[in-house]
């Protein structure tokens, strides 16, 4: 190929590289809504019995990619495996956060390459997932795997616009002790969920052999001691404002009060009630918001001086 044929490929692949870039905090803003849009996506193949509407991996079917459609069976296999092509999107997301993290911000390019690994070990995941008949073991890691990813992707978006950090006294230890209790409500959550009526599945009976009732109490009581120490958190920085002219660090830890209050009475009115399906993909959907909501929280509250953080 001479040069003169190849330079207006390389123009054009320059170009598109270019555009990504200039849009890079819009792939970073649509990785969290698409990280946490599959917590939901996968609820609903899991809350409609569609977990194994294909039924093995990476095939759908032994020897095709696509299900086998039927007029007496489609809903299923149309579900599941609608949730897998957005796994193709996900991927076109964080490879433009790749490409546009590694190009405009040097200091931050191999965590921009994180969003792009976690998509491929949650597709691994959720294919040993389908391999085992939708096992509660595997489906929990499943769950926190794309909280953890959410969490991440928050993180990821005020870290690359260097979001203000907040002006005042370290409270990390804190920070840590609330971190562990974010980390406890989403592991108990996911064993409530294994130890649930809702197998993914109508053929699929096995749970975790777990006390639903007493597993929902222990994930609640985690609730309780993460709000416990959340006020103590808000008391001591109550006072404290974000370096920049925006006050984000009591917008931020607003914003997770009123995420946690609503989870809450999501959860409590959803185990009253028989755990619905409407309520329990609510749920699901506030998962996405808390963990993120949390992320929010977690780097505004950090001070220019703690440890841990990505130097500009």
């Amino acid at each position: 190929m001479t040069s003169r044929t190849a330079s207006p490929l390389v123009r054009a692949w320059t170009a598109v590289l270019d555009w990504i870039t200039r849009h890079g905090r819009g792939f970073i803003l649509a990785n969290i809504a698409t990280q946490a849009g599959i917590i939901v996506t996968g609820g609903i193949v899991r809350l409609s019995g569609s977990g194994l509407g294909c039924s093995t991996w990476p095939q759908c079917e032994p020897g095709s990619f696509t299900p086998d459609f039927h007029p007496e069976q489609w809903f299923h296999p149309a579900i599941e495996f609608g949730n897998r092509l957005l796994t193709f999107v996900l991927a076109a997301v964080a490879l433009g956060v790749a490409i546009a993290v590694w190009r405009s911000r040097p200091d931050l390019k191999w965590w921009g390459l994180i969003p792009g690994i976690g998509i491929i070990i949650q597709a691994v995941v959720g294919g040993i997932t389908v391999l085992v008949e939708l096992h509660p073991l595997v489906v929990a890691p499943h769950l926190m795997l794309s909280a953890g990813l959410v969490w991440y992707a928050v993180w990821l978006s005020l870290t690359y616009r260097r979001a203000p950090r907040r002006s005042g006294s370290s409270v990390m230890w804190h920070q840590r002790a609330i971190a562990i209790a974010v980390f406890a409500i989403v592991f108990l959550g996911a064993l409530t969920t294994g130890a649930g009526p809702h197998s993914g599945d109508i053929e699929a009976t096995e749970r975790l052999a777990l006390d639903p009732a007493l597993i929902a109490r222990t994930h609640a009581a985690a609730v309780w001691i993460f709000l416990a120490l959340f006020i103590v958190l808000v008391w001591r920085v109550r006072r404290d404002h974000s370096e920049g002219d925006r006050d984000e660090v009591r917008r931020a830890w607003i914003v997770l009060a009123c995420v946690t209050a609503a989870q809450g009475l999501v959860g409590y009115v959803q185990y009253f009630t028989g755990l619905p399906e409407v309520l329990v993909a609510v749920h699901l959907l506030g998962i996405g918001l808390f963990t993120a909501a949390h992320a929010a929280t977690h780097y505004l509250l950090k001070t220019a001086d703690d440890p841990a953080l990505p130097r500009s």
